[in-house]
């Protein structure tokens, strides 16, 4: 925990030999004296906060230094071109900076090279023809940059390095095809990323010669063709990662010659036919082949998986029943979501005791919800929506301490709700398209039980005398509004549009007298069509939040019944409860249209993000809070694309229409500009629709609303609640904004660019003892790159929003283990 500058005065220490100031806090520049210890060999300064450029005087110390270690700093500018002056130098690690410009071709003459890493810099241009001269290179890191490649000399040049082990060029700008020779690497290479670049192309044959390969990274390119002839003859792959490509064909059954492989990555892909049962003798810890066009049986070989952890075969065209799989002890997470899968869930289920994240929904599964489920004491996510189950809730399910997340929408349960647990907070249950479920929570607003009646005989005549008398009075009431509704006098009227059954009727005077004549005193907030404003209704003796459109503003009259009409197909937790809407003429004769929703007391997301709740500085939110609030979004977000009879396009998710109640719960509001699948052009007589900043990039073009444009607007959510800065801050100016400079500082510098009131934390978020991240670190490192994937400027390279729920869960789960193991062990 050292802080301050690094002393120059060591430089008079002549005879030092080691220098190692790793994991501090260490600032400024490094000292130019450092450059007078001609006899250093080892000058380890990284995981710190040092900052400006590479420090030239090093290269004074060409007879010496063997091992130069600068990594996770904030060095800046381009590296010297003489770099190899430093011909004694057998590792430089620098990876983790801001240098920038070119590799220096020099470093080529420092042949005693073993290790070079400038991964996660901002180096650009073409990778250079330098490394046949360095015979002794074993790892060779360059991922995370803007690196160039036209004729992939440079591959070319490394097969000369015949103690290569490991290349990693994941994360750049390389194009094309990847090369024949690439099979001509060193026979000792174990480790091979070339993930997230823009390859094209099969895969070539000849990479099956490199028969020591236990990784192999080729996932987020556009590689296509079949994986048969090179795979099988690389025997020894532990890690293999082919994820969101274009490969087509079998998954062939000669996989099973890879008897190491550990985890296997193939989702996202076009591969078709029948999941090969020869999956089921791999050590497999984690297995993903979902967003593919399987067909068929699941192998029920693959429940003898004992080590499996991560198991997703989820959008697939699966059938069948699901096979017995109570072997799976070790399985944290099972997905089988957006199948054909029929038959009952097997109760064997309930035996894999280490399940955290269990999720069959979008299926056609039928039966009860196996009793077994309750012995799942580890599970955090329950899906099984969308199906035709039927019968009871287990009780079982509300003595799951952990179960925080439960939707069991759109079957056909029934019967008496359970009160505890999970299903106390109706925030974390959806049971949404259930008909015949009742009593539970309050706040679950279910009906009470019926019960059982003494006297059905006298029901029975009472019904028959009640329905002919309310029906002639219906008769006679419509009468007179047929023929005398017209001669009413102009007057004060007020249409009301109810949206829950407890709510009473309100006219525009109710709605004055509430507000203090609209007082502004009583403005929340102002919009582009609207103004919010904060009233107690006498009547009701309740606090509401009164949105009252300016009419006189074009669009707005088309924005209220927009909003009115996306309002009246939707029902979820996370979605702003609306009251009443209210469509009258005010006391000077002028239209007056207003919705009336459940006043929030905690206000908007962005007057928390950025200081300005109450006036205060001094309240913020905690790393939990906002994992909290991102997952109830993304669960609204999922519900509005994917469970409503119409998919619903948000077009304007911003923190300002995220609100906060009591609790901390997040609703999401504010659907004036809203689209209707088939009726969702965005581009209108003033121009784009949306919030600067938060717009998908591909509006500007097409200006067509979609899914994945309301998932972009979440990832700079996301973003902004993870780094604290608008993307509309001065500092995102040229070409430089929210995204790409996240991007720039991902993985390995975003301890630098999150939230100041995030970083307390993150104290000691690498624990020089042990080598491994804190749980607050972890789980902001896996925010962000949820954040990233959300923001990718091609729109189908997007997560869908039911990965990024499923992800955002897991994450949670995740971070609140690691923050009670920590506890424990601080105990």
């Amino acid at each position: 925990m050292l802080v301050g500058q690094i002393p120059p005065k060591l430089g008079f220490l002549s005879e030092l030999r080691y220098i190692d100031f790793r994991s501090n806090k260490l600032e400024g520049n490094i000292p130019n004296e450092l450059g007078q210890l001609l006899s250093l060999q080892v000058l380890p300064l990284g995981d710190n906060y040092l900052s400006g450029e590479f420090p030239h005087s090093i290269l004074n110390l060409a007879g010496s230094l063997q091992y130069l270690s600068l990594e996770v700093n904030m060095l800046d500018k381009a590296l010297p071109p003489n770099i190899d002056d430093l011909r004694g130098l057998i590792e430089l690690i620098m990876s983790g900076n801001i240098f920038e410009g070119r590799i220096p071709a020099s470093l080529g003459n420092a042949t005693g090279l073993e290790v070079i890493d400038l991964s996660a810099n901002n180096f650009t241009g073409q990778i250079p023809n330098i490394f046949w001269k360095l015979p002794n290179l074993s790892n060779l890191n360059l991922q995370h940059n803007q690196l160039e490649t036209s004729d992939w000399e440079f591959l070319n040049a490394l097969t000369n390095c015949r103690s290569l082990k490991s290349l990693g060029l994941a994360y750049n700008q390389l194009l094309g095809s990847i090369p024949q020779f690439v099979g001509n690497l060193s026979n000792k290479l174990e480790r091979l990323t070339l993930t997230e670049n823009s390859l094209l192309g099969q895969v070539p044959q000849s990479i099956g010669n490199l028969s020591a390969l236990n990784q192999l990274a080729l996932g987020i390119n556009n590689l296509s063709g079949t994986i048969e002839g090179w795979l099988e003859n690389l025997k020894g792959l532990q890690i293999l990662n082919l994820c969101s490509n274009r490969f087509t064909g079998q998954i062939p059954p000669s996989i099973s010659n890879l008897s190491r492989m550990i985890n296997l990555y193939l989702y996202d892909n076009e591969f078709e036919g029948l999941i090969p049962p020869s999956l089921g003798k791999l050590p497999l810890l984690v297995l993903v082949l979902s967003s593919n066009n399987l067909e068929g049986l699941i192998p029920p070989n693959l429940g003898s998986l004992q080590q499996l952890t991560f198991f997703n075969l989820s959008h697939n065209n699966l059938q069948g029943e699901i096979p017995q799989i109570s072997a799976l002890k070790q399985l944290t997470t099972l997905d089988l979501s957006s199948n054909k899968l029929t038959g009952h869930i097997p109760d064997s289920l309930g035996q894999c005791s280490g399940l955290v994240s269990l999720q069959m929904d979008q299926n056609f599964l039928s039966g009860n919800i196996p009793i077994t489920f309750g012995k799942l004491l580890s599970l955090s996510m329950l899906n099984l929506s969308h199906n035709n189950l039927s019968g009871t809730i287990p009780l079982a399910l509300s003595k799951l301490e952990y179960l925080v997340n439960l939707d069991l929408s759109y079957n056909h349960l029934e019967g008496e709700l359970p009160r505890n647990g999970v299903f106390e907070n109706s925030t974390a249950v959806s049971l949404v398209g259930n008909w015949r479920l009742c009593g539970g929570a309050m706040d679950l607003h279910m009906p009470m039980c019926p019960a059982v009646s003494q006297r059905p005989e006298t029901q029975y005549y009472l019904v028959r005398v009640l329905i002919p008398l309310f029906g002639f009075a219906s008769l006679v009431m419509l009468t007179y509004i047929i023929f005398f509704g017209k001669k009413t006098s102009r007057r004060t009227y007020s249409i009301l549009l109810s949206f829950g059954k407890k709510f009473p009727r309100v006219a525009y005077n109710d709605l004055a007298r509430a507000t203090g004549k609209f007082s502004e005193l009583n403005l929340v907030g102002r919009g582009s069509y609207s103004s919010v404003y904060r009233g107690k209704l006498t009547q009701a003796k309740i606090q509401v939040a009164i949105k009252v459109f300016d009419l006189g503003m074009k669009c707005a009259d088309r924005s209220f019944v927009t909003e009115c009409e996306v309002l009246s197909r939707i029902r979820h937790r996370n979605l702003v409860p609306i009251l009443t809407a209210c469509s009258t003429i005010d006391n000077s004769g002028d239209a007056f249209k207003a919705l009336v929703y459940k006043f929030m007391a905690n206000g908007n997301l962005d007057t928390w993000l950025h200081n300005t709740y109450s006036g205060s500085s001094s309240k913020c939110l905690s790393l939990a809070q906002r994992v909290n609030i991102a997952i109830d979004i993304a669960d609204a977000l999922a519900y509005l694309h994917n469970g409503c009879e119409r998919q619903i396009i948000h077009c304007d998710l911003k923190p300002t229409n995220i609100l906060l109640d009591d609790d901390m719960n997040a609703y999401l509001g504010d659907f004036g500009i809203s689209s209707l699948i088939g009726h969702s052009s965005l581009v209108t007589s003033i121009g784009l629709k949306g919030t600067i900043g938060y717009i998908a990039p591909e509006y500007a073009q097409s200006g067509q609303a979609s899914i994945r444009g309301d998932v972009y607007s979440f990832g700079i959510v996301l973003l902004e609640m993870l780094i604290g800065k608008r993307p509309t801050d001065p500092m995102f100016e040229n070409e430089l904004n929210m995204v790409n400079f996240v991007e720039r500082n991902y993985p390995d510098k975003i301890i630098h660019i999150i939230d100041a009131r995030l970083r307390g934390e993150c104290k000691g978020y690498i624990q020089a003892n042990i080598g491994t991240e804190n749980a607050a670190y972890g789980c902001q490192l896996s925010l962000m790159q949820v954040a990233l994937s959300c923001t990718c400027q091609i729109p189908r390279e997007r997560m869908n929003i039911r990965e990024v729920t499923n992800t955002l869960h897991s994450i949670r789960t995740s971070y609140i283990r690691a923050t009670k193991q920590e506890q424990v062990m601080l105990r």
